[in-house]
């Protein structure tokens, strides 16, 4: 449980400096994932595009770690920005999970 009593840039750093690393690292591996794999139910466009919307968050998210460290920890993000990056890892969640299913699923091709 936090603790209430915290000043408000120690609970700014306690909650959001992990928050900002869990998006970094989860943008990150969704970045390696669409590089490198061709997803096959979705269309080489639609892969690209997510894709694109992963390196803008990246991007999106560096800059706002660079916001709160050159301040001190002085600054919040407001929700409204943090909503959509939740969704589009949620998003990219489904993504690799459905695309592992379907490779869990696929007969082994023997040589």
């Amino acid at each position: 449980m936090l603790n209430q009593n915290l000043p408000e840039p120690e609970l700014l750093k306690t909650l959001l400096q992990p928050l900002l690393e869990d998006f970094k690292y989860w943008f990150g591996r969704s970045q390696t994932f669409l590089e490198n794999e061709k997803v096959s139910f979705l269309e080489p466009q639609q892969q690209s595009e997510l894709l694109a919307r992963v390196k803008q968050a990246q991007q999106e998210v560096s800059t706002a770690q660079l916001m709160f460290q050159a301040t001190g920890g002085q600054v919040g993000i407001d929700m409204a920005t943090l909503v959509p990056w939740h969704q589009l890892v949620t998003e990219c969640w489904k993504v690799a999970i459905r695309f592992r299913s379907e490779q869990a699923t696929q007969p082994e091709v023997e040589l």
